[in-house]
């Protein structure tokens, strides 16, 4: 029975071996062995209902994006079937370790969650004139009993979602 057990594990382990150190996939879902799998940042993209010269007019990104200088590439393109423009933003600097983005995020010093923050913000601000804040002054007054609420809606104004 332990060798059963044994034999088992050592399978799977086989089997994550080679899904992490395997090779690239080629687009149809099959992967060439020996090439290791690279990943690049990721794009984080929003779809603005205004076209391409509203966005950024002479050129100039909203200040939010702006902001973020040349930590980021931007691309702007029409977004399918002609409703407005899409933004995409990434990192330059390539992937992170997962641990190191994880510490990061929990200090609240993530580069992602600042082009989350400067996405969310250009597109209110492309399409509203104004950066819109949840609960902004508070209409309650602080109690023991609101306060899981007060920390959700703290996350949701850093993070963009609750």
């Amino acid at each position: 029975m332990r060798w059963l057990i044994g034999g088992a594990v050592v399978v799977a382990g086989g089997m994550v071996a080679r899904r992490l150190l395997g090779g690239t996939d080629q687009g149809d879902g099959h992967r060439q062995r020996g090439q290791t799998q690279r990943r690049g940042p990721r794009w984080h993209v929003a779809t603005v209902n205004r076209p391409a010269g509203d966005v950024a007019p002479g050129g100039q990104l909203p200040e939010p994006l702006a902001g973020l200088g040349d930590a980021v590439e931007v691309q702007l393109r029409p977004a399918p079937g002609d409703q407005g423009t899409e933004i995409a933003v990434r990192l330059r600097d390539g992937s992170r370790l997962p641990v190191a983005a994880a510490a990061r995020r929990a200090t609240g010093r993530d580069p992602e969650q600042a082009i989350r923050a400067a996405l969310r913000e250009s597109k209110q601000l492309i399409e509203t004139s104004e950066v819109l804040h949840p609960d902004y002054p508070p209409t309650t007054e602080p109690t023991p009993m609101n306060k899981p609420l007060r920390m959700a809606t703290q996350q949701g104004r850093r993070e963009g979602r609750l």
